[in-house]
């Protein structure tokens, strides 16, 4: 890939761990991977210029914000051409109920994952804002009975951790 970047062992190790708590100070970062803060603080900047560190998100608990029901919405949209697929794409990344919009091939050409209150602010969703819409063809909805978060990102060939203390716990389930 010519995108890749080169990944030592320490690397992984501090991405492994800052997958798991974006939070972790340099010191104890630095503490569990074995290197001085300063040289901590370094590679974490090096990662980051090398776009391999993206950002940091906060993780929020749907139910609690009162949208306590999510669905995958398999859109079919024709013609599948430029000038209409920019503009829905468009939309639905605007819809405050999108979590995420999946372009895809095969039949269907977007999975929208959505989070609303109830099953009556779905059907509103589905036909207000996706049937609606000139350009879709078809929607089929999935809900999401529960959902589980896999471990860490890493390149395919990536070595295990140096210690057997840094592998992760197992994530918890979110609703």
């Amino acid at each position: 890939m010519a995108d890749s970047v080169v990944l030592d062992p320490v690397d992984l190790h501090l991405l492994r761990l800052l997958q798991n708590d974006a939070r972790t100070t340099y010191r104890d970062l630095a503490a569990q991977v074995g290197v001085a803060p300063s040289t901590c603080l370094d590679r974490v900047a090096r990662l980051r210029r090398a776009g391999v560190i993206l950002g940091h998100r906060l993780e929020l608990d749907p139910a609690k914000l009162g949208r306590g029901l999510q669905a995958l919405l398999s859109v079919q949209v024709r013609p599948h051409r430029r000038e209409l697929v920019g503009p829905f794409v468009e939309r639905i990344r605007a819809l405050p109920e999108s979590r995420t919009v999946f372009h895809l091939t095969g039949p269907d050409d977007y999975l929208v994952h959505v989070a609303v209150a109830d099953m009556t602010d779905l059907q509103r969703l589905v036909l207000d804002e996706f049937t609606s819409r000139r350009e879709v063809a078809r929607v089929e909805t999935r809900l999401i009975f529960q959902q589980w978060e896999c471990g860490p990102l890493l390149p395919p060939a990536a070595a295990a951790p140096a210690s057997a203390g840094a592998s992760a716990a197992a994530p918890a389930a979110t609703p």
